[in-house]
């Protein structure tokens, strides 16, 4: 008989927030998580035609009204993540077990009421808010309610994933979202024979959240040692967790408003069909973040850790992180904007790309900053200060509203790119601002970013101003090749120099002698046949 799966040795401060493990974590959430991107580069526009712009645009709505209702974890899953790898960070893992079951009884009383909130008030979402047209209303409305029912499970998957965050199992966890993201989007491609009904397709993702909760708890009764009998929700805790999930709930409800609320004031001041022509670019660029969100992911546990063990550590982690996000978003940022037409035109046909190339180019600088303004966000909660990204929500909300509602009169979609663009210019203003203050290390860091943002912005204009495609292509090739050189020669370090080197090794070992094979068989076959004709 095979032997049982055993449960993993104890973890260390130092090893949880090493160099080595947590690029290794970043290159795992790279490689999980960017098959399903792939995928959707292909099924969005086979579900576009399939479902027709209008069911589109209202599966997309249906989806961002599922996010900003999971708000009712009240932080409970941050605040998981934020405990446990501060329990993981003074070595006490046996306080683990209790911690996670009472987060996670109360993240399924939480969503047991959000959901039945959101069925309650799904109606007038339909009817008032959103005023969907008559022949789309039924299925709209079904669709909320099954969102509605599916919430439980969407919060409390937010905060079993997170206990695996804390543990920094990133390869779990992206064999878990690469499987359900690939079911989730080829599923409904497989409905569009069948049907064209909103409810149906929105039935299948809802099955692939409900796998991805069970494999969940599978992977949290594996990972934790005792998990399965010490694991009793205690009185005790709920402070602890309320506590700190009481900021991140300030920021939970303001932050989805202010990512997402665009497409809503779309939708009331334009037409639901403005709202696809928006979220179509908006969905394409900002899938960029899963590049900066494999490393960021890692990150916020690794604040955590270090924070308590070592402070000097979590500069360091701060500094990377900031160099990683910028190297991983700047090339993708600059390639969009210089070949924005082409490449909606290429994917989605002229129309999209006439309606929504400002739009692309807008919000791919806007994701690029808000990538950036993510590090000292992450660092901030990571520390336990989640009342300061609260607050500069708070503050921006109301401002970042009022723009947005004027420009989307003045210029439509447009202006709402360019409203969303400058909130996030705002925020990383803010963030790295206080990043200074909580962690005072970290002021040369943020220095150093201030100059390169103020020498790369100009640049990246620059690339979209030219009308020929043949102008812009290279000023591209001028400024891809220079950004690497500068990448090269100073801003990477030996020891950050070393793993890529081993990598262009490997490759070079593996590609030569097959080069070599193939160069040679000719030359012996033609020196066989000059024997044979001899």
């Amino acid at each position: 008989m095979a032997p049982l799966p055993t449960r993993d040795t104890k973890p260390t401060p130092a090893a949880l927030t090493s160099g080595s493990l947590l690029a290794r974590n970043a290159a795992w959430n790279l490689v999980m998580q960017g098959a399903p991107m792939a995928v959707a580069i292909v099924t969005v526009p086979v579900l576009i035609a399939g479902i027709g712009t209008e069911r589109f645009g209202l599966l997309t709505l249906a989806w961002i009204v599922l996010g900003y209702f999971s708000l009712f974890d009240l932080g409970l899953g941050r605040a998981l993540t934020k405990l446990v790898a501060d329990e993981l960070g003074r070595g006490r893992e046996g306080s683990i077990p209790p911690l996670v079951g009472t987060a996670a009884a109360l993240l399924g009383a939480l969503g047991l009421l959000g959901g039945l909130f959101v069925g309650l008030i799904s109606p007038w979402l339909v009817q008032d808010a959103l005023k969907i047209d008559e022949p789309l209303r039924d299925e709209a409305l079904r669709s909320f309610l099954l969102m509605a029912a599916l919430l439980p499970v969407v919060i409390t998957t937010s905060g079993l994933r997170g206990v695996m965050e804390a543990h920094q199992k990133f390869r779990s966890i992206n064999a878990v979202k690469m499987g359900t993201g690939l079911f989730t989007l080829v599923g409904p491609l497989l409905l569009l024979p069948f049907t064209r009904n909103l409810v149906a397709v929105v039935g299948v993702m809802a099955v692939g959240k409900v796998i991805a909760w069970l494999f969940y708890i599978v992977l949290c009764l594996r990972t934790i040692p005792g998990m399965g009998r010490g694991s009793a929700p205690r009185l005790a805790l709920i402070g602890p967790l309320i506590r700190f999930g009481g900021w991140m709930t300030v920021a939970n409800v303001i932050n989805p408003i202010m990512v997402q609320m665009d497409r809503f004031l779309i939708g009331a001041l334009l037409s639901t069909a403005a709202v696809a022509y928006y979220t179509t670019p908006y969905e394409l660029v900002t899938k960029y973040w899963f590049l900066s969100n494999a490393v960021l992911g890692v990150m916020f546990p690794a604040f955590a850790t270090s924070f308590v063990a070592d402070r000097g550590r979590t500069g360091l982690i701060f500094k990377r992180g900031v160099k990683y996000v910028f190297l991983i978003l700047f090339p993708l940022v600059l390639g969009t904007v210089a070949l924005a037409p082409e490449l909606l035109t290429a994917w989605l046909g002229v129309e999209f790309a006439r309606e929504g190339t400002f739009v692309l180019r807008c919000l791919a600088v806007g994701v690029f900053l808000n990538g950036l303004a993510q590090v000292p966000s992450a660092l901030l909660q990571g520390v336990g200060r989640p009342d300061l990204t609260a607050l500069l929500h708070v503050l921006e909300l109301p401002l970042y509203l009022a723009t947005a509602w004027v420009l989307i009169r003045s210029r439509g979609i447009e202006g709402a790119a360019l409203a969303w663009t400058a909130r996030t210019a705002l925020d990383v203003v803010l963030f790295f601002g206080m990043a200074c203050r909580v962690l005072p290390c970290s002021a040369a860091c943020v220095r150093g970013l201030s100059l390169a943002l103020v020498l790369v912005l100009p640049v990246v204009v620059g690339c979209a101003l030219p009308d020929g495609l043949a102008v812009r292509a290279s000023w591209l090739g001028v400024v891809g090749a220079a950004l690497v050189k500068v990448t090269w020669c100073r801003l990477l370090t030996p020891e950050e120099k070393t793993p890529i080197l081993s990598l262009v090794a490997a490759l070079r070992s593996w590609v030569v002698p097959i080069s070599s094979r193939a160069v040679a068989e000719p030359r012996t076959e033609a020196e066989l046949t000059a024997s044979s004709l001899g």
